[in-house]
């Protein structure tokens, strides 16, 4: 019982377990607000935009305050920094909506049906695992690369 309070002690501190934490946290907040706007308007790339919009706040904060441990200082141009990172990714994500969802749905619904909300929910989850990826790298040695506080 003590080995399994030190591993999850050390997990809840490791940074890299934080971050993905964080990151499915933020990708399920992401997949269940694109799902309802998606289910409400079947516009696949305005979805994708409001969703990231939410998403995008919700892991700068997490990330700079739980996983990086910034101070406040230069928390201002660390969020401009994020949010254009963001915008590259969410790029990414408009075009995988475009291709996968809007211009070629029958890529993915020869396997679902050709079942549009399906289409779209794989085509959420397969850009999501590229997005965290890619977002860890800009966030570890782009923008949250020092200033931690102190503990």
């Amino acid at each position: 019982m003590v080995k399994l309070k030190s591993l999850l002690k050390k997990s809840i501190q490791n940074e890299v377990s934080l971050y993905l934490l964080f990151g499915l946290l933020t990708s399920l907040l992401y997949l269940v607000i694109r799902q309802e706007i998606f289910d409400f308007s079947q516009n696949a790339p305005f979805s994708a935009i409001v969703a990231n919009i939410i998403a995008i706040l919700f892991a700068f904060f997490t990330n700079d305050r739980f996983v990086f441990k910034q101070t406040k200082i230069g928390q201002f141009q660390r969020l401009q920094t994020f949010v254009i990172a963001r915008l590259g990714t969410l790029g990414l994500d408009l075009i995988l909506a475009v291709i996968f969802v809007d211009q070629f749905p029958s890529i993915i619904g020869q396997f679902v049906q050709h079942n549009l909300n399906k289409i779209n929910t794989i085509e959420s989850l397969v850009s999501q695992i590229l997005i965290i990826l890619l977002n860890y790298i800009l966030s570890k040695f782009v923008i949250f690369k020092d200033k931690k506080r102190q503990l």
